[in-house]
């Protein structure tokens, strides 16, 4: 069964909870500070629901075809961040997050700065071949009683390519650092990334990575992040672009595999996770999610 079937009033999404969420602060008349149509944007529906006082995750144990950290490397990024009521949750950074906190930083790297993240920078010059995506992210100051785009915020995105694996990490394109980039948000909290729809790998739901910073200059370290989280791709998306794109074909058996419901990830709930989407094969796809933190 889809598991856009059966969804129940509290399964249906930002574009749901956000209203509840600001109604129980009182902040709906402070909404046109921020775009009441930017915030009230559907991010997707789901089985599931993160509209609780606080998120933790242990480390995932997923990455590359294997789903396994690579040798000798502990999960990367742990945290016992404590998320507030209607904030994005906070999620292990995996084995692969390139920040620092588990080998490489390319964070501190220049060109790192950049919205298409497609092609390698520096003396790498890969390119990640696959299906166009653009990324549009929305980053949102929940705290207390007001709600506020998060101006100058910077976001690290980062995830695996069309064949599952991550650059930097595995071996196969560990030369190459494509796949990642941070940007900056403008004045209303919105930045975007040009990228390639990821691959579903072993023991994995498709889904991104992403950082959050107060600013580009506390983006250089893992240790300045506001927050850590995944975005999820939804089903009927991830089954048009596996059975039917070029090149994707070893994702085709391992989507069949996994499910929101098992993915120890967004297991726990994804109201606030699970992207929309938007676009096809032909034209490319646009992922948009808002990011309240």
């Amino acid at each position: 069964m889809s598991h856009s079937e059966d969804i129940e009033d509290h399964d249906l999404g930002l574009s749901h909870d956000l209203p509840r969420i600001m109604a129980r602060r009182g902040l709906l008349g402070l909404l046109g500070g921020v775009g009441a149509a930017a915030a009230l944007t559907a991010c997707g529906s789901d089985a599931g629901t993160t509209d609780s006082a606080s998120s933790t995750t242990s480390a995932a144990t997923g990455g590359g075809p294997g789903g396994a950290p690579p040798a000798g490397g502990a999960p990367g990024g742990d945290s016992n961040v404590t998320v507030a009521d209607g904030e994005i949750p906070e999620e292990t950074a995996g084995p692969y997050p390139g920040d620092g906190s588990n080998g490489p930083n390319v964070l501190t790297e220049s060109g790192v700065v950049r919205s298409d993240i497609t092609s390698s920078f520096g003396s790498a010059s890969g390119v990640a071949a696959g299906v166009p995506t653009t990324v549009k992210l929305k980053i949102y100051d929940l705290n207390g009683d007001s709600i506020t785009a998060l101006a100058g915020a910077a976001v690290y995105l980062w995830h695996c390519d069309r064949d599952g694996y991550y650059s930097l990490y595995d071996d196969e394109i560990s030369g190459e650092n494509y796949l990642r980039g941070v940007q900056e948000a403008d004045a209303d909290g919105n930045l975007t990334f040009t990228t390639i729809f990821p691959a579903c790998y072993s023991g994995r739901w498709p889904h991104m990575h992403f950082e959050v910073y107060e600013s580009l200059d506390a983006a250089t370290n893992a240790s300045n992040k506001l927050r850590t989280s995944q975005l999820a791709l939804p089903e009927d998306v991830c089954n048009d672009v596996y059975n039917n794109a070029d090149g994707y074909d070893s994702s085709v058996s391992t989507f069949q595999g996994v499910s929101l419901d098992s993915d120890n990830v967004f297991s726990d709930g994804h109201s606030l996770q699970l992207a929309t989407v938007t676009g096809s094969i032909d034209d490319g796809y646009t992922v948009t999610l808002n990011v309240p933190v």
